[in-house]
């Protein structure tokens, strides 16, 4: 999981980490007491909201996890976090730091640490007047009980996450439940969250080639779409289709993808569209192993969006299968040249280091080179043992 995706982007009308924005009591406090509050202001910046909050998202963006973790223990070994949600916030970065580095026992002892549960009052701000007059709800940041639910998959315990994420799921709804209390914003927050959780649960049983499920989940999203942009629309159906070519369904797959074709034929969306249809075409060129048709539909994704990692990556493997690995081992080794922010990941170094041992004799060599290379630019959480050496 990316930081910037739990933690909500600002600048908007509630800060990046709290998940319950502050709603004024009954009866009604004095009109600006909550306009003003750092937490609840628009225009406040990301260091009214907790100490250095601003240096801390510029070190999530960059992958620079370990100095997350250094800044996150001087705070509180200098004692500069001053009120309970700067706790919390900080407490967030530092488990999401913790998990990009796969330190996974690590992250659930210290979320097992927390005096109280998450839905303690202990994390209201209510609990708190001297700190928060007259504002109410939950401190606790979404990506905590985001990471209370995935943390123990980490170890082992698949079935302890499902019935987490499930719980979330619900918390989640009983929000949406009472949206007539809430403005626009943070009913749209929560719509984004209820879609997050379930496409986390929809990856856990995907993984375990529970398609009924997926299935079934997927569709009650596309159900609940409507009034959704033609992105988020096409990006359900692509995954609805996804599922249906794994459950064996080729002929419903090809039917979900023609309705995304036709979203981009009325002139709904652009390149990312256009992209995501040639992409779902080479898909089913690849089942049929027309590797030659797929190469071509890569081609006219990579002519549009020369940082399209994913038709990259496939166009190299539709190559490999075509025996022509001198060319599929260029496709990637220039992609990384040209564009190593977009495609530096493991999944794209495992392929190209299964290509070297396929091509080269001395493949240990160029796999160190890579290797050293890789170690310079590639952000902290990166999993080195990728390359295989």
């Amino acid at each position: 999981m990316d930081a910037t995706d739990a933690l909500e982007h600002y600048p908007h009308a509630t800060p990046p980490t709290d998940p319950d924005p502050p709603r004024p009591p009954s009866p009604p406090p004095v009109a600006t007491a909550t306009a003003t509050d750092p937490l609840n202001n628009p225009y406040a910046s990301l260091n009214d909201l907790s100490h250095e909050l601003s240096s801390l998202q510029e070190l999530a963006t960059r992958g620079s996890w370990r100095s997350i973790l250094d800044k996150v223990a001087r705070a509180r070994t200098n004692h500069l976090l001053t009120k309970p949600h700067e706790h919390l916030t900080y407490l967030s970065f530092h488990l999401i730091a913790l998990t990009k580095l796969r330190r996974f026992a690590d992250a659930v002892a210290e979320l097992d640490s927390l005096d109280s549960d998450l839905d303690s009052p202990n994390y209201h701000y209510q609990s708190y007047p001297h700190h928060y007059p007259n504002i109410t709800g939950s401190m606790v940041p979404f990506v905590l009980r985001w990471l209370h639910a995935e943390l123990p998959a980490k170890l082992g315990n698949r079935q302890e996450t499902l019935d987490r994420f499930y719980t979330l799921l619900h918390f989640v709804r009983s929000k949406l439940s009472g949206s007539s209390k809430l403005s626009h914003f943070c009913v749209e927050l929560w719509k984004k969250r209820e879609v997050f959780v379930i496409n986390t649960i929809i990856s856990h049983h995907l993984s375990h080639k529970e398609f009924v499920i997926c299935l079934a989940l997927i569709k009650d999203l596309i159900g609940k779409s409507e009034g959704s942009s033609s992105e988020d629309k096409a990006a359900l159906l692509s995954k609805l289709g996804y599922v249906q070519m794994q459950f064996g369904d080729l002929e419903g797959a090809k039917a979900t993808f023609s309705v995304i074709e036709g979203l981009v034929s009325e002139g709904k969306g652009g390149v990312e569209m256009e992209n995501l249809v040639s992409r779902n075409k080479a898909l089913l060129y690849i089942v049929g192993r027309d590797y030659v048709s797929a190469v071509r539909e890569y081609d006219v994704c990579i002519e549009r969006d020369g940082g399209d990692a994913v038709a990259i990556n496939n166009k190299a493997l539709c190559l490999m299968y075509l025996r022509d690995l001198s060319d599929s081992i260029k496709v990637l080794e220039n992609a990384l040249e040209r564009v190593p922010t977009a495609m530096l990941n493991e999944t794209i170094v495992v392929n190209l280091c299964s290509m070297y041992e396929l091509a080269y004799v001395n493949h240990s060599d160029i796999k160190r080179t890579l290797s050293n290379w890789i170690s310079r630019v590639a952000p902290d959480d990166f999993d080195a043992s990728s390359t295989r050496i």
